[in-house]
């Protein structure tokens, strides 16, 4: 249980803007674009 509690607390402190690069990167793999991304965010 700790471990989880541990994980939890390092996704709680990450910030919008160092994970959506990485949003950005998956979806173009995937064959979606960047303006279908900010759409589901919105």
């Amino acid at each position: 249980m700790n471990n989880s509690n541990t994980q939890n607390q390092r996704i709680a402190k990450m910030t919008f803007a160092s994970v959506y690069p990485l949003y950005i990167q998956k979806i173009e793999k995937k064959g979606r674009t960047k303006e279908e991304l900010n759409q589901v965010i919105k």
